[in-house]
């Protein structure tokens, strides 16, 4: 993982209400989806599914990301980035995050989750909230090489509990909106 806190700017995230009013439905039910991504990739891909870590520690936050989580800028946090494959091909890249601040003693420790799924964890612990979905054209730069393009669709919500907050955010990559048959313009 490379540092990118101030390597290129911002996402602008933007809640359903600030979409264009012609934004595609089809695409629109993906980003704002309030269920489970892993279940919906898991019966597209018919059971295919799995997670494939690519890079998890400690690492300064992005300032877009201490902002969501209400933490001080340049705050230190567990940072785990993941694909999301289906058929074995990476569908989603994932980025999660919490402030080191409130994570150590939580008793949550995102460090042993290995190929699991840390949303289906998520989905599952009835204790963690999930807030509000913002989607935004993700930054190129954010994104690990093998997958780098500009203009890809992200969305991102933090869960909450007990004053953790967990960043989750997911880019759509072009192999899920083809496996979906849907024009992600």
């Amino acid at each position: 993982m490379s540092d990118l806190s101030t390597a290129s700017p911002s996402p602008h995230w933007l809640q359903a209400g600030q979409l264009p009013a012609d934004f595609p439905r089809s695409v629109h039910d993906w980003l704002f989806d309030q269920g489970s991504l892993t279940r919906r990739l898991t019966a597209l891909a018919d059971g295919a599914f799995s997670v494939e870590p690519l890079q998890e520690g400690w690492q300064t936050l992005r300032a877009d990301e201490c902002q969501a989580l209400g933490v001080p800028a340049g705050s230190q946090g567990w940072v785990r980035e993941v694909y999301l494959h289906g058929h074995a091909r990476p569908w989603v890249f994932a980025r999660s995050v919490a402030a080191r601040s409130v994570l150590e003693g939580s008793g949550f420790d995102l460090a042993l989750l290995g190929s699991r799924s840390l949303g289906e964890l998520l989905f599952s612990d009835s204790a963690f909230s999930r807030g509000a979905i913002e989607v935004s054209r993700y930054p190129a730069a954010f994104l690990p090489a093998a997958v780098r393009q500009s203009q890809l669709w992200g969305r991102r919500s933090c869960f909450q509990r007990d004053g953790l907050g967990v960043l989750v955010a997911e880019v759509f990559l072009p192999s899920l909106w083809r496996e979906a048959a849907i024009d992600a313009v």
